[in-house]
């Protein structure tokens, strides 16, 4: 289904279950094994932090689960890539349209793209494969990287 996000996608920058207990633990541990794998500069956890605060990425979906695709600016970036967890309860974001609303959200999906053009792209289609309740669910079902792939395909 989406080969460009499978591709992105750092397997050792997956959390399936991850017992986080609020956005800035997500995207501090996301951000963390994505700055250990050499994608992303020391600055890119901050960055998104702050960017996550001025401009929210909590995306209400239609089934039982909502998402996050939060992100920064391209310098903090070395090589694109993609982090994502599932999370064992929600965590609060705010929602992108409403900011003033929060959104429980259980699936975050941190971009780390190195230009600024690609970042709207990934954006849509992330959003776009997001909109697939059946994707949602395997994807939170999913045990291992192996089931995370199968979820995209």
């Amino acid at each position: 289904m989406s080969e460009r996000i499978l591709n992105l996608l750092e397997p050792s920058a997956v959390r399936l279950h991850s017992e986080a207990q609020d956005k800035t633990e997500v995207l501090t541990e996301l951000g963390n094994l994505l700055f250990q794998t050499g994608y992303v500069r020391e600055s890119f956890v901050e960055a998104a932090l702050q960017r996550e605060s001025q401009m929210p990425t909590g995306l209400p979906l239609e089934g039982r689960y909502n998402a996050a695709i939060p992100h920064t600016e391209c310098e903090h970036v070395i090589k694109a890539g993609l982090a994502l967890a599932t999370l064992a309860k929600p965590v609060i974001f705010q929602n992108m349209i409403q900011p003033e609303e929060g959104v429980p959200v259980q699936l975050v999906i941190l971009m780390a793209l190195d230009q600024p053009k690609s970042q709207v792209e990934m954006l849509q289609e992330i959003a776009g494969v997001l909109q697939d309740a059946q994707v949602i669910e395997k994807l939170m079902e999913a045990r291992d990287f192996k089931d995370i792939q199968k979820a995209f395909t």
